[in-house]
């Protein structure tokens, strides 16, 4: 047996009106409609609830309890739902975002201070992995990634997308002199991924007008790790604007071979379950997120 809130709603609005046909009027339904869901109701809890006379209607014993009870339950949805329309005025709630390591270092991070200050009820935990996450495991609410998607069940939000280049410290190119052409790389030491692969697919014009895939002499994991190692001097390195634009701003890296790259941009998405709506604090994140991404 389960009681639906038409059904109660119904049974008080009869008991205030007076009468069927008021309440049908008052709830713009059918009289039928009151008529059926008041039977229902009955039906369900095995008694009668009102005695129907040619000229009112009475409520039992049985009706009396049950309305105290109905009025407390509507009473109850009543909170809830402007509770919730609060909420979604002011998003409050823990709200778990997972990214890769440079993503969250260089992105979020930095965006963390306004975000709290536009949104002070709304409890971030913010978590990285370089590798591409199960949701529902990882108890995450949304995860941003770069790159291009994978079929998946995911809902996927664009979120803006970033140019990729190549790029090598001062000290290196000192040290080891500065490559003129894409067929000088092979006397230099590149920093590169171990996977995916195609994250070694540099942004330079080859023999065939395609990108350069490179194999590289040093191979890491992760973005951060590889730009840290550029920085140390370690090698020539590709990577993403949203990571080194404050290196190239400083000066600490340069970008090589320019007039060989090619305009190549990774998109970056923010991905959900299909299954859940999307609630208020993801949205006002990844508006928030959206708007400072862009160009």
């Amino acid at each position: 047996m389960k009681l639906t809130l038409e059904e109660l709603l119904a049974f008080a609005t009869v008991v205030d009106s007076g009468s069927i046909t008021a309440a049908a009027e008052q709830l713009d339904q059918t009289v039928s409609g009151v008529s059926r869901a008041l039977s229902r109701l009955e039906e369900k809890l095995e008694t009668t609830l009102l005695r129907r006379t040619t000229r009112r209607l009475e409520l039992t014993e049985e009706g009396a309890a049950m309305l105290a009870h109905a009025r407390q339950i509507l009473a109850a949805a009543d909170l809830a739902e402007e509770q919730m329309a609060l909420r979604r005025q002011r998003p409050a709630g823990r709200l778990r975002v997972n990214a890769a390591s440079p993503f969250m270092l260089h992105v979020v991070v930095p965006l963390v201070g306004a975000f709290r200050a536009a949104y002070p009820e709304i409890e971030l935990e913010l978590n990285t992995n370089d590798q591409i996450i199960d949701l529902l495991e990882h108890r995450t609410d949304v995860a941003i990634r770069i790159g291009t998607l994978r079929d998946s069940t995911l809902h996927a939000r664009a979120l803006g997308s970033n140019r990729i280049r190549v790029l090598a410290s001062p000290d290196y190119l000192n040290a080891r002199g500065t490559p003129a052409t894409v067929a000088e790389l092979g006397d230099h030491t590149l920093l590169g991924f171990t996977q995916p692969e195609s994250l070694n697919r540099w942004p330079l014009r080859g023999e065939n007008g395609a990108e350069v895939e490179i194999r590289p002499q040093i191979s890491a994991s992760s973005g951060e790790t590889l730009r840290q190692l550029a920085l140390a001097g370690q090698g020539i390195v590709s990577l993403a604007d949203f990571m080194t634009d404050a290196d190239r701003r400083a000066g600490r890296l340069v970008q090589v071979l320019k007039g060989s790259t090619i305009e190549v941009r990774q998109p970056i998405h923010a991905v959900y379950y299909l299954n859940t709506q999307l609630s208020a604090r993801i949205a006002v994140f990844l508006d928030f997120l959206q708007e400072r991404l862009a160009p």
